[in-house]
């Protein structure tokens, strides 16, 4: 008699189907986790996919600001994380009281916030905006407003300088993995690839690095793309480059090698690994559909709130990218 030995991603697929459950990860996540979801992407995708989904349960794999977000566009829906303690350093990086108090010192700004914010501070948000569609959610608003931006200052100086915008105040948050890709690291590794595209994501420390390299004539202006995780992905999928340089955290390189296993990406700097990330492992996504832990909840007033500023945030830019 055969016996068939079932293996891991077929547990989960049979248990996601028997919970009429759809799971979602982010590009950060291990490649595992990545290869058994139904829909893998950045924030805005993910964002997207949550607010449409027919299945009663969202299993996230993700960090818990991008579950929460779920939960506020898809109320009615079941919202499971695999660990409930993965968190993000720039979401913790300002909190609603934080932005309540700023709000108050510039009256009658509009507040955009970063998706990478707690659902307490979206419900004091006007608009929210990935890294895809920043600076045209910035751009959306009139001229004479000012804008407070935050979290994330790398993603603001980013917008200010493609937006020329002199009345956008920025928080002075940042990602802990993002800000630790430095000017220093990118340049030796530049130096030791020349003809190499520089993918670099708009919260690393290094974005600024990026341009002026190419400012002074050191790497080649064309080959330096300041992309969101979307945006990597389609430069990949339509790159003649034989090899790219990636500034972000390292988990993306899994569907960048996808999309072309032709071209060789490296990280440049290959310990930018995300601990919150990697606390979903596949253990832990099995036992969240076998048992139905961890669940997200937000409150209904705090989601009501929320749920405009994360609607018009997916309804600015092109589907095709986020965080």
């Amino acid at each position: 008699m055969t016996v068939t030995v079932q293996t891991w991603a077929d547990e989960v697929r049979t248990l996601a189907q028997r919970r009429n459950a759809v799971i979602l990860a982010h590009n950060y996540q291990v490649p595992e986790i990545q290869d058994v979801a139904h829909h893998t992407g950045d924030s805005l995708a993910l964002s997207r996919i949550a607010a449409t989904a027919e299945a009663e349960t969202i299993v996230f794999c993700g960090v818990h600001f991008m579950a929460e977000t779920a939960k506020i566009l898809s109320p009615d829906k079941t919202v499971l994380i695999p660990d409930a303690r993965a968190g993000c350093s720039l979401a913790d990086s300002i909190d609603a009281d934080q932005l309540r108090a700023w709000k108050r010192e510039h009256p009658g700004a509009v507040v955009v916030s970063y998706v990478n914010t707690t659902a307490e501070v979206k419900a004091e948000t006007d608009i929210c905006c990935t890294s895809s569609n920043a600076v045209e959610v910035v751009d959306s608003v009139p001229a004479d407003r000012e804008v407070l931006f935050l979290p994330d200052q790398f993603l603001g100086a980013h917008v200010r300088r493609i937006t020329g915008r002199d009345n956008m105040h920025v928080w002075a948050g940042e990602c802990h993995v993002h800000a630790g890709i430095n000017g220093a690291q990118l340049a030796a590794k530049a130096a030791e690839d020349p003809d190499a595209d520089l993918y670099i994501h708009p919260e690393c420390g290094c974005a600024t690095s990026a341009l002026y390299l190419a400012g002074e004539g050191a790497v080649p202006a064309e080959r330096v793309k300041i992309l969101s995780t979307g945006g990597m992905l389609d430069a990949a999928r339509a790159t003649t480059s034989k090899s790219v340089l990636v500034a972000t955290e390292i988990g993306m390189l899994h569907q960048l090698r996808k999309a072309a296993p032709e071209v060789d990406f490296r990280a440049v700097n290959d310990r930018a690994s995300c601990r919150y990330m990697k606390m979903i492992t596949p253990e832990k996504l099995l036992r969240s559909l076998r048992e139905g832990v961890d669940e997200v909840q937000v409150a209904p007033a705090i989601a009501a709130r929320a749920r405009s500023a994360v609607e018009r945030m997916i309804a600015i830019g092109t589907p095709g990218g986020g965080e």
